[in-house]
């Protein structure tokens, strides 16, 4: 049974941020932003929870300045290797249970890190377990990067897969030669207490601690390959004994009730399972190969919340006619890019920022992906007959102020949104175009008449999602002059005025550290940690509607560059890359896709 844990004090959690404030732990902008994300919260999340969260301020430099203001010792795990003994000298389930880890032993003397110091109970239930092995405890504070860190190493992923595999072979050979007792027993029982549960719940506990995005489980000629998408790259995680593929999807098809004896035909379904105490939701596809079946499992973590537009990386100009365009009641803004660069979690981070009481929202998505409190969110359904056009229709009479609509696909969508911003309505949606400028000429393709356009457009964002180097383990790069130059060259084409909206720190004169990626155990050797949003937002002002009128939407960037402040997606990731966000190599290998 969990502790009951008491009211958060925020009176107490602003005295924390007024001494990070004083210790130059962070600055008065980042000051101000806990203290709204604390108060907004209502309670409901502490300071630790909100940095975890965020990027505000990297987290030991948090947790380091705390255990001063607690005039309590820090110590940083993440990157330490705890012998077994000493590990076990507090249960594994104790150690989860108050988030508590024995990391050195030195005779009669534990050192053990705990990630809420004033967690009494916790205190209690390790002082009793010394006292039992007459031991004594010096306790230091940690973050929960260092927990993590140790306590994955109670139970390596590798070993118990392993175990569970040998359990499985083990009972295949009890089963050899015995009667068929229990005919009677369900396939899907069978299936619910195998050791393939064991299997499919570490594949899932392992994708979710990691932060994978994506679990793939395919099947190859002698094998079953287990793959993790993390940071937008797959890679190979595990590798499984073929003959109990068919096993596996069974597993999942029973966890989201999908059918079983149905292998012939794609499914779709859903799963919420608690994952180290957190409710996350799994969509679940399957594919018929030539065989078997693949399944993809989308990681979708409720608790993560919604990001600002700071946390995806947008600032500067592009944060600024964000900002600008969604105080517009009526209109269309678009976002665009291929798939997979973040378009549904930027509408997201909009919605969020609109979402108010006096504010009726109502979306179609394919499928819904994060629920959000206080907006109406209904997921379309082709094969009936609800798709992205009808359920526009049934929006209409639903009295909405605001539509998201999850992608305009064809001409009835394109004609259904102009016509509902023209009625009095903010409509959000989805389109795959390339660039920004593309998507004018991309609807009027669609057949929407040029003067309708016209009237209203208001903004159009483009993006790509870069991987963010570690910031514990990148270092600076080795750059030739000819590089130099051509990025200087690039940069110098955009005014330093709009540059130090995003980059208040740039020096056109300064010299150039461009940074690159390592691999340490923080980043679990990638060398990168999450992602950043390059992007370019284009305001759809005067000009461009005249050009809509009259030019087929055609317009080049030198002429929008003379008519407003724009920077187009390579430069915004040239920008990160000099901030130190990102790689070149990444910026690379984004834009080349």
């Amino acid at each position: 049974m969990n502790d009951i844990k008491e009211p958060i004090d925020i009176s107490r959690q602003e005295q924390l941020i007024a001494f990070l404030l004083q210790n130059n732990t962070i600055n008065q902008d980042q000051a101000d932003l806990l203290k709204d994300v604390l108060i907004k919260a209502g309670g409901a999340k502490d300071l630790d929870a909100i940095v975890a969260e965020s990027n505000i301020l990297r987290m030991e430099d948090y947790v380091m300045a705390k255990a001063k203001y607690l005039n309590f010792p820090y110590i940083n795990l993440s990157e330490i290797d705890v012998p077994e003994d000493v590990l076990n000298s507090i249960p594994s389930e104790v150690a989860e249970h108050y988030r508590v880890v024995c990391f050195d032993k030195s005779g009669k003397k534990l050192s053990v890190g705990m990630v809420d110091p004033e967690n009494f109970r916790a205190r209690e239930a390790i002082d009793f377990l010394a006292i039992k092995s007459s031991s004594q405890v010096e306790y230091f504070l940690i973050s929960l990067t260092s927990f993590q860190n140790i306590f994955k190493q109670y139970q390596k992923f590798s070993k118990e897969v392993s175990s569970a595999l040998k359990q499985k072979e083990e009972e295949e050979r009890q089963e050899i030669g015995n009667d068929k007792e229990d005919e009677d027993v369900s396939f899907e029982e069978i299936i619910r207490n195998a050791p393939v549960a064991k299997i499919v719940n570490e594949i899932i506990k392992h994708a979710v601690e990691t932060g994978a995005s994506d679990i793939h489980i395919e099947p190859l000629e002698k094998e079953t390959r287990v793959r993790y998408r993390t940071d937008g790259i797959l890679h190979t995680s595990l590798v499984l004994p073929k003959n109990i593929h068919d096993s596996v999807v069974s597993r999942i098809k029973v966890l989201s009730k999908l059918k079983l004896d149905e292998t012939r035909i794609p499914q779709g379904g859903r799963i919420r399972l608690t994952v180290d105490g957190k409710d996350v939701d799994f969509r679940i596809s399957t594919m018929p190969l030539m065989g078997e079946e693949k399944v993809v499992m989308r990681v979708l973590d409720t608790t993560k919340g919604v990001l600002t537009l700071d946390q995806l990386g947008f600032s500067g100009i592009n944060r600024e006619i964000i900002e600008e365009n969604i105080k517009k009641t009526v209109g269309i803004l678009l976002v665009t890019g291929p798939t997979g660069s973040g378009k549904s979690t930027t509408l997201y981070s909009i919605l969020h920022m609109l979402n108010h009481e006096g504010v009726n929202i109502v979306t179609l998505e394919d499928p819904v992906e994060y629920f959000m409190h206080g907006v109406n969110q209904s997921q379309i359904r082709p094969e009936i007959g609800f798709t992205f056009a009808s359920g526009l229709r049934t929006l209409l009479r639903q009295d909405p102020d605001v539509m998201m609509v999850g992608e305009i696909r064809d001409n009835e969508t394109a004609e259904l949104a102009v016509h509902s911003s023209l009625t009095g309505h903010l409509v959000l949606s989805t389109l795959h175009t390339n660039d920004s400028i593309g998507a004018v000429p991309r609807l009027l393709d669609m057949g929407i008449e040029p003067f309708l356009l016209s009237s209203v457009m208001n903004m159009v964002i483009a993006q790509r999602l870069a991987r963010r180097l570690c910031q514990y383990c990148r270092q600076p790069m080795k750059t030739s002059e000819e590089m130099l130059v051509n990025i200087k060259k690039q940069i110098a084409d955009i005014p330093a005025e709009t540059i130090r909206k995003s980059w208040p720190e740039y020096d056109p004169n300064s010299p150039i550290t461009l940074f690159e990626p390592v691999g340490c155990s923080r980043c679990n050797k990638t060398g990168y940690k999450g992602r950043v949003c390059i992007s370019e937002v284009l305001d759809i002002n005067d000009f461009i509607k005249d050009a809509i009128l009259n030019k087929h939407g055609a317009v080049t960037e030198e002429e929008i560059k003379q008519h407003q402040q724009f920077i187009n997606v390579n430069q915004d990731g040239l920008i990160k890359v000099m901030q130190g966000q990102t790689s070149l190599q990444e910026i690379l290998r984004v834009m080349n896709e």
